[in-house]
């Protein structure tokens, strides 16, 4: 189980750091600028929320997923929303993520309300940005696929001191769910049919929205996945032009389940996300830490593995077994 957990963790590290060059450029400028991208590449000094990055580092989807697992370390896994909020307020003040171009919109006014003493929940309960999915796949490994309630409400615990919203809650969980159900290395049908159940119950939580529903988009996603399952830019193009690529969860999710689902392996699911345009590093996150949880560290790419621990500092065995240990059996 361990290897599977590390594979949740490298693979959200890789689709990350190779997302991260071509993110929130169009599917059009990617093309222009890279032609393809095929391995980890420094982000471009003409693209601003990238420019910082060298190769092979990942961005804020992977750093705050590990900072909600130091919060949670701290509290014996026990979700608290002062602990949770202090972490990644510190870390952002660190980095400066306040005043530069790298918290997301609703992560960054929710922190900075709570920052300054005020109430975050009007802010949380509209926060309909993928914030809360980006950073939520490691959650996915501690339970097994037949605990979703316990999973959703987990989620949930974890996800609300900056996104409280029915979709935001929904979203992530069923990113968490899928890497659960992966981990069992259940087939990719078993995996979205078990995402699409909890769906269903997660939209019980969070102040409801007015947002597309994430099943049918999903519907939509995988449809063109068996339409063009030998043509794969066609598929990108229709997931692309029809259910986004935007930072919203009611694209991102749906697209990043769709290609996860399309590209089966860490590999090629990294350069597919990559390559796909828009919200390049978050997509890449969620869809090839799926992947990941299915084909396990032991069966990915060693390069890649190495290409991540070169360039951050981070140990994910220290995370995994942490995640092993609280795992709920």
């Amino acid at each position: 189980m361990k290897n599977q957990i590390l594979g949740t963790l490298y693979g959200l590290a890789i689709g990350d750091a190779m997302g991260m060059p071509s993110e929130l450029w169009s599917r059009r400028k990617v093309k222009a600028y890279f032609g393809k991208i095929e391995t980890f590449l420094d982000g471009p000094k003409s693209n601003d929320v990238a420019k910082h990055f060298s190769k092979g580092q990942y961005t804020d989807d992977t750093t705050q997923a590990l900072i909600i697992l130091n919060a949670l370390m701290e509290t014996d896994f026990e979700p608290k929303d002062q602990v949770i909020a202090e972490k990644l307020i510190e870390w952002a003040e660190e980095i400066h993520a306040f005043d530069n171009e790298i918290l997301g919109p609703s992560s960054k006014a929710a922190l900075l309300a709570v920052k300054n003493g005020k109430d975050a929940s009007e802010i949380t309960a509209n926060a309909v940005t993928n914030g809360a999915a980006m950073r939520i796949a490691p959650i996915g490994c501690l339970f097994n696929s037949n605990q979703s309630d316990a999973l959703i409400n987990y989620v949930w615990r974890v996800s609300k001191v900056t996104h409280a919203s029915d979709v935001a809650i929904t979203g992530a969980a069923m990113i968490a769910g899928a890497v659960s159900s992966a981990m069992e290395k259940k087939t990719w049908e078993e995996i979205v049919t078990d995402t699409m159940n909890i769906h269903d119950k997660a939209l019980a939580y969070g102040a409801e929205t007015f947002s597309p529903s994430l099943k049918a988009r999903l519907e939509l996603g995988l449809e063109y996945a068996h339409k063009f399952s030998n043509d794969e830019e066609a598929f990108s193009n229709h997931i692309y032009q029809v259910i986004g690529a935007g930072v919203s969860t009611s694209e991102s999710v749906p697209t990043a389940l769709s290609i996860a689902y399309y590209a089966k392996t860490v590999e090629r699911c990294a350069i597919l996300a990559a390559n796909l345009g828009g919200d390049t590093d978050t997509i890449g996150a969620m869809a090839t830490a799926i992947c990941g949880a299915k084909q396990g560290a032991d069966e990915m790419d060693p390069s890649y593995l190495q290409t991540i621990h070169d360039n951050n500092k981070v140990d994910f065995n220290h995370y995994a077994q942490a995640l092993l240990h609280y795992r709920k059996n």
